[in-house]
């Protein structure tokens, strides 16, 4: 509930700012109609950047690696027990 408010507040703050903007004639009016426009694209970058950022440092855990080899050979033992042939040659 909580990041809900946070993400409303920063709507109601940015919706206020370009509102101030079409309002005080700061920036030119054909300008400040695309400013929504321009936030979506950069939101977009932002959000591919982080993807990428998240791709280049992506850990890895070779422990957990082993556990799930584990995991699979007890998987394949308990459908062995089953009558389930398993066998991926």
């Amino acid at each position: 509930m909580k990041h809900i408010v946070k993400i409303l507040g920063l709507l109601v703050t940015i919706s206020a700012i370009w509102i101030g903007l079409l309002q005080a004639s700061i920036v030119s009016s054909s300008y400040a109609w695309l400013l929504p426009v321009y936030l979506i694209i950069l939101l977009g970058c932002y959000g591919l950047f982080m993807v990428g950022v998240g791709l280049m440092f992506f850990p890895t855990c070779p422990q957990e690696s082993h556990l799930l080899q584990k995991d699979i050979a007890e998987a394949k033992d308990f459908l062995k027990r089953k009558g389930i042939d398993v066998n991926s040659d």
